[in-house]
Order: C-alpha cells, then structure tokens, then sequence
C-alpha cells in the first residue's frame, strides 16, 4: 500500500513539473522570463485559471481547448506532463527512492525539454546543457548509479571520462563533417548534450546512447521520407534521438549491455 501511494505522488509530482517544463519549452527559445508572468493562453494572452493549469486533467476536462477564446489547446501540453511523470515514476521503480532520485529528476527533465525545444526551433539551448554538465559530473562522481551496474556507484573516472568522450566524440565529428561535406554535421547544441549525457551516464552510457540515438534517428528519418517526402539529406534535429538513447540506456541499459554479451 505504501509503494502505490509513493507510486501515485511521484506521478502526480512528475506531472506538475511537467506543466512547468511546458513553460521552459515555450518560453526559453523566445528568451522570456519562465518565472514571470503566469501562465496564459498563447492565443488570447488571457491568464490560466489555476483550476485551468491542473495537469493532465485540466486539458481533459476543457476538451483541449481554452476556456475563454476557444482556442484549441496543442496536445503537446498533456504529453509533455504525462512524459515526465512517467519518467519520474520510471525512475523510483528503477532506482528506488533514495538521495540519487531527484538527479535523475532533473536529469529526464532536461532531456524532456532539450526534446521538444529541438523539434520546435533546431536548438538546444546553453540554459539547459551547461549547468548540466557539471552538474552530471559532480553527482555522478559519488551519488549516481552506473546503469550498467546498479550495484555500484559511477565513480568520477567513469563520469569524467563520459564527458571527455562525449564532447570529443562529437567534437571531431562536427569538424569533420565540416571539412569533408562543407556543413553541418553536428551543432553545438548536440555536444554539449552528449557532454552532459556522458557526466550522468558514463562512457558506456555515450556509447550505447550513440548508437541508439543513431538507430532510432535513421529510422525514423527513413520513414519521414516514406510517409512524407523528406528529401534525402534534409536536416533534422538530432537532440531528440539522443534524447531517446539516453532514456534507455539509463532505464535498461543493464539488460541490453547483458542481453549482447549473452547473445554472443
């Protein structure tokens, strides 16, 4: 009974972040307060209703759409608070609920805004990624698991090195698609992602984050051209499949890392 009353409130407490990460998503790009002013809708600049900003349900209840104009609602407000209250529920059951939990709050958080801001504006913003870098490195040098090893701390050689690997990985591959294809291969914005990334998760948690990111990016870039005409070459943000391999290595990296050493 105590694990689902736990499991309930780190839902709802993920979701009411997540209505606050709605606010970081819309707002950093277009460099506005995300403290002030309070929330309102982005069609009649009408203030929200506090009973009108109840996660989740508020939108249900309205029918997704505003309460004085009308206006239709983007689903991507429940999706984002749905998503991180799942990845903070995600969290507990993997980890459990110890002084390492709200690190990897913080952690899926950011990786849910660097997600959405990507697909909307092809950035990854400086306010997300830098304070994570050290931030990743510091925590992940004592506190944080390795999700290779739950038994085990990350250690700083592992964190440090992730971090090494993941900027110079990227690095070099942002210089030489700029030598070689004369443009941009890969942003700014991605390495420092994957910096950050390798601060939380370590080498192995660059690698296996590489490859998944590049897996999932490729087919989904391949079903993009299929279903709707995307040339071949045309642009797409990166941050989000990175996104995407650093949640699964995170949660199941253990089980893919034994699942290949077994298969072979």
């Amino acid at each position: 009974m105590h694990s689902i009353i736990l499991y309930i409130v780190v839902f709802v407490f993920g979701s009411i972040v997540g209505s606050f990460l709605n606010v970081c998503i819309y707002r950093i790009p277009r460099n506005i307060s995300i403290i002030m002013p309070s929330s309102r809708c982005p069609s009649c600049n009408i203030p929200i209703k506090p009973w009108d900003n109840i996660p989740i349900i508020s939108y249900i209840l309205l029918g997704g759409r505003c309460r004085a104009c009308k206006a239709r609602i983007s689903f991507r407000y429940p999706l984002v608070e749905f998503l991180n209250a799942i990845s903070y529920f995600l969290v507990v059951w993997r980890f459990g609920f110890e002084w390492h939990t709200p690190v990897y709050f913080i952690f899926c958080s950011a990786l849910i805004v660097v997600t959405f801001i990507d697909l909307d504006s092809q950035i990854i913003p400086d306010r997300i990624t830098l304070p994570g870098i050290p931030t990743g490195i510091i925590f992940g040098s004592f506190l944080l698991l390795d999700p290779f090893m739950r038994h085990s701390s990350l250690g700083i050689k592992s964190s440090l090195i992730g971090a090494f690997i993941g900027f110079g990985f990227y690095y070099l591959v942002a210089e030489a698609g700029y030598r070689i294809l004369k443009k941009e291969a890969m942003g700014d914005g991605d390495i420092k992602l994957m910096t950050m990334i390798g601060g939380f998760l370590g080498w192995k948690g660059v690698i296996l984050t590489t490859f998944l990111g590049s897996l999932s990016g490729a087919i989904i870039g391949v079903l993009l051209m299929v279903l709707k005409g995307r040339e071949w070459g045309s642009k797409i943000p990166f941050g989000p499949y990175l996104a995407l391999g650093a949640f699964i290595t995170l949660f199941f990296g253990q089980e893919i890392f034994y699942w290949y050493i077994v298969g072979r």
